[in-house]
């Protein structure tokens, strides 16, 4: 598992990786990346199904917390290519775009 900062992170999706935001559907209300995969954490180990494991899988989440237990918990299911948001998208409106809102 990676952790990106702001810039590299979105080096990383614009390459290719599924965005893969850990956030609860409320939260995605207030600030949402476009085209990001929503699974909540929680609801990660019933869904993990939804997502290639050998495909590179980029995590977000509010501040990074959440992102973080998810790649890890990737990780372990097999998932070779892993990275999460340093931060969460609250850096990325600080550090990238500060079009999205901040909550």
């Amino acid at each position: 598992m990676r952790t990106l900062a702001s810039a590299d992170f979105k080096a990383l999706v614009d390459s290719g990786a599924t965005l893969l935001d850990v956030r609860l559907p409320e939260e995605l209300e207030i600030a949402a990346l476009p085209g990001a995969v929503n699974i909540p954490l929680n609801d990660l180990p019933d869904r993990i199904g939804e997502l290639n494991p050998a495909a590179p899988i980029a995590v977000l989440c509010h501040h990074g917390v959440r992102s973080e237990r998810a790649a890890r918990f990737l990780e372990r299911s097999g998932f070779v290519d892993v990275s999460h948001l340093e931060g969460g998208i609250d850096a990325w409106s600080l550090e990238f775009d500060p079009a999205v809102p901040r909550y």
